[in-house]
């Protein structure tokens, strides 16, 4: 989801911070490619400082498909980036709280978070698949 969010930033022109651990730092050739082409990014291992002030926080699984002989060590590595309260509070206070599914409630997010947040969350999520039905409706024309 990184990738998207950075190409997105670079496309529509809205300020990206970004928080991942050093080894899962996006390709410095991407961020420069992204610049470029007018990405606002800030990357960084503190998730605070990625979500200071920011409108939406965002996260995704730490452990994707085919990646799962990973979970032990990604755990270990994405653990303090975790979206709980503290990340919530460096935030605007009417920030959205979003999340790509499906989540794993107490560890990329709290169960806390999450709840707080679900009703925006699960209309991300239909809104996602109005979307992709679009993209498949002009792909079979």
């Amino acid at each position: 989801m990184g990738r998207s969010w950075i190409w997105g930033a670079a496309r529509l022109g809205f300020e990206l911070s970004l928080a991942c651990p050093e080894l899962y730092r996006p390709p410095a050739e991407l961020i420069a490619r992204a610049q470029a082409a007018g990405a606002a990014l800030t990357i960084t291992e503190s998730p605070e400082e990625a979500a200071h002030r920011a409108d939406i926080l965002y996260t995704d699984v730490w452990v994707s498909m085919g990646k799962e002989e990973e979970a032990e060590h990604r755990a270990a590595q994405f653990a303090p980036f975790q979206i709980n309260d503290r990340v919530v509070s460096a935030a605007l206070p009417k920030a959205h709280v979003l999340h790509c599914l499906p989540a794993y409630r107490g560890k990329e997010i709290t169960a806390e978070v999450f709840e707080r947040h679900a009703d925006a969350i699960f209309q991300q999520a239909e809104n996602r698949l109005h979307a992709q039905k679009a993209v498949m409706t002009l792909l079979k024309s």
